[in-house]
């Protein structure tokens, strides 16, 4: 079984995407299954199960979505080896910019949409900077000019990926990506020993362990201050 990983910002098209895909994969006698991680809520699960494929669905409730992820990745895969799938698509919630679900040897797809804002490249993180693929969406509500402007600073934040345009509502573009999901992949028997891409937060501040009050006094952990006496008014990035 190959194993893959999409990701991006919410709203991105995520599940559109991945859908069109799975279309172009039966195509190819390739029997697909994907599990949706998410924080809070989500009915994509629902969206897959009327296209008739297997999904189990995660809900992290006050954990961080992608921690989560990583908890679980393990055993999901054994539920997609006992069911004998040939491709398991994992997608993320992808509500945080300064983590990344990715592993190491394991195919990364990120999905950013065409509206997001042109500085949108920059803010994200390893979620963008370490994917394999990235795939640019809503390309059809934007003008070639700023389609093409968009794609350069996706390339100039991750110059080793590949880009590819697709249209998640029409499909266009997805054969194309059902062929790189595919290929040059080796098929996963099992995550011991594997590794994620980037490094996650691993210091917990009190807030994360559930306090509610304010204060310098109730602070722990990882806390880390604004740097008021920096002058910012000077212009430029810091």
């Amino acid at each position: 079984m190959k194993l893959v990983t999409f990701s991006g910002p919410p709203s991105s098209g995520k599940t559109s995407v991945i859908l069109k895909t799975i279309d172009s994969l039966r195509k190819r006698d390739i029997t697909p299954a994907v599990v949706k991680f998410d924080c809070l809520y989500t009915d994509d699960d629902v969206l897959y199960r009327k296209a008739g494929v297997p999904v189990k669905k995660g809900l992290s409730g006050s954990l961080c979505p992608d921690h989560y992820f990583v908890s679980n990745i393990e055993a999901v895969v054994d539920w997609g080896l006992e069911n004998n799938f040939d491709l398991l698509v994992s997608e993320s919630a992808g509500l945080c910019n300064r983590c990344s679900p990715y592993i190491r040897d394991i195919k990364a797809i990120c999905v950013i949409d065409n509206l997001s804002g042109i500085n949108t490249p920059k803010k994200i993180g390893p979620m963008l900077k370490t994917a394999d693929i990235v795939v640019i969406t809503k390309g059809d509500i934007v003008s070639q000019a700023e389609r093409e402007v968009f794609a350069s600073r996706v390339q100039a934040v991750n110059p080793k990926a590949i880009i590819l345009n697709v249209n998640g509502l029409t499909g266009q573009g997805c054969f194309e990506l059902s062929t790189l999901l595919t290929e040059s992949m080796e098929d996963v028997v099992s995550l011991k020993g594997k590794k994620l891409r980037f490094s996650m937060p691993s210091a917990l501040c009190s807030y994360c362990l559930g306090e509610t009050r304010i204060g310098e006094s109730y602070q722990m952990g990882n806390v880390r201050k604004i740097d008021l006496k920096k002058d910012d008014n000077k212009g430029g990035e810091h």
